[in-house]
């Protein structure tokens, strides 16, 4: 089995964010999708005309650069030793290795090596955890150079995704159903205090109701 999917390096090669030149004229025309089985990018018109049945992973910017949530990514790949980064509030990943000044990368090296900071093994680029690469390019560079890395999912990181997906498939439903309660209690709520101003004011004037049977005062002589 091989290491690595067949529409890895054709989805790293990949230009995103151009226009479709199927629908020119259409709004929210960038292709900023990528289809796993017909191995192309695409737009959101293509995406329901001819990939609406495909695997699918979308990609987002981030600083100029080309990005995918790790959400997406994880159920079709390995990411393990690459860096993971929190963007707009969503854990994401480089496609590829991002350009560096020569001097800064040098200094980062030297810097590296005497306080043991984690760098990338492809390019040298800082990293802020003890990763392995920068990107899914530089992972993939790696593996052809030195083969001790893999894209290739294992039996138990699927089970553990599938799990993952369960559990929040049925977070999802208890949410609903404690909304469907709040909403039932809510109601019955509204209900009783719709109808307590007329068992409160029955109660007033039953309180008011005078005990008994009246006296009259007695007649003068």
């Amino acid at each position: 089995m091989s290491v690595t999917p067949p529409w890895l390096e054709p989805l790293l090669s990949t230009t995103f964010f151009s226009s479709c030149k199927t629908h020119i004229n259409a709004p929210r025309n960038e292709c900023n999708m990528y289809c796993l089985d017909c191995m192309e990018s695409f737009c959101f018109y293509c995406k329901q005309s001819w990939h609406n049945d495909h695997q699918l992973i979308q990609i987002r910017r981030s600083s100029y650069h080309d990005v995918v949530r790790v959400v997406e990514i994880q159920k079709v790949l390995d990411i393990t030793g690459v860096q993971t980064y929190v963007i707009n509030s969503a854990r994401v990943i480089f496609l590829n290795e991002r350009p560096q000044n020569q001097i800064k990368n040098t200094n980062a090296v030297i810097s590296g090596s005497k306080s043991n900071s984690h760098l990338c093994e492809i390019c040298a680029r800082y990293l802020l955890d003890p990763f392995r690469f920068c990107s899914l390019g530089c992972k993939l560079v790696g593996i052809k150079k030195n083969g001790n890395a893999s894209f290739v999912l294992s039996t138990k990181k699927e089970e553990e995704i599938g799990k993952m997906q369960e559990r929040k498939l049925l977070s999802k439903e208890e949410d609903e159903e404690i909304l469907i309660m709040r909403e039932g209690i809510h109601k019955q709520q509204v209900y009783k205090s719709t109808s307590s101003p007329y068992s409160s004011q029955q109660a007033c004037s039953n309180s008011r109701r005078r005990k008994g049977i009246p006296h009259r005062a007695p007649l003068g002589p």
